[in-house]
């Protein structure tokens, strides 16, 4: 694991800011609510969202581990690198294939947020970090694009970083729905900074198909020479 890929993780979170406020913003001002001003109910909820990535992470990075074989390896690559590119799709508006992906993670939201609801209303700290632990597996693209790069890791421990660093990224967007920054709040709603983070996500996806295609040889590599036969007689 390189320092590039911690940057390209939070950088994935950090460009689904919009996103993230879309999805998760609701619950996470209304934990500012109820005149609580030790921060410990938002710290507690923020804090349980980043160990459900973390340990979904490490699931992922067990999982990917098992079939120990190159073209595993690099299909997880390009799976990664293609939802990278969906999700700046999705970003931006320009394509919202990535619903279908999230319908079908309903199905395993729904007894996740049967644990979810009767944590609410968040009344202590212990309460918000484990809706945040439950709202951390909530169907969403921008997850399931973090989990697919993580995954390349291969590794229980790497992954995990990876999903962490993933999460950081969020943090700045859902802090400030925390606190309730509206006009901060508007500014990553904006259409132009949207469509500059989808871009963005869309480049590095791009960018990584392109080192999987070169890496395995499906790009740069020149056609095999055909094998020349001598027929010597004696």
């Amino acid at each position: 694991m390189t320092i590039t890929e911690l940057i390209a993780a939070f950088a994935v979170g950090l460009a689904g800011a919009g996103h993230c406020l879309g999805m998760c913003g609701g619950i996470t001002a209304a934990l500012g609510l109820g005149g609580n001003t030790s921060g410990s109910i938002t710290a507690s909820y923020h804090s349980g969202r980043l160990l459900s990535y973390t340990a979904l992470g490490a699931a992922a990075g067990y999982l990917a581990a098992i079939p120990d074989i190159a073209s595993w390896t690099i299909a997880l690559r390009y799976c990664a690198g293609l939802l990278m590119v969906a999700m700046g799709l999705y970003i931006g508006n320009w394509w919202r294939g990535l619903q279908w992906l999230e319908r079908g993670g309903a199905y395993l939201w729904r007894p996740v947020q049967a644990l979810a609801k009767p944590l609410l209303p968040v009344r202590s700290a212990a309460q918000a970090l484990g809706l945040g632990l439950c709202w951390g597996m909530m169907p969403c693209g921008l997850i399931y694009s973090a989990l697919a790069l993580a995954a390349t890791q291969q590794s229980v421990a790497g992954s995990a970083v990876m999903m962490l660093c993933f999460g950081l990224g969020t943090l700045p967007a859902m802090v400030l729905a925390s606190v309730g920054a509206s006009r901060l709040q508007g500014l990553l709603r904006a259409r132009g900074l949207r469509i500059a983070l989808a871009l963005l996500l869309i480049a590095g996806g791009l960018w990584s198909l392109y080192l999987t295609a070169a890496h395995s040889g499906h790009l740069l590599s020149p056609p095999s020479a055909a094998p020349t036969m001598e027929h010597q007689h004696h």
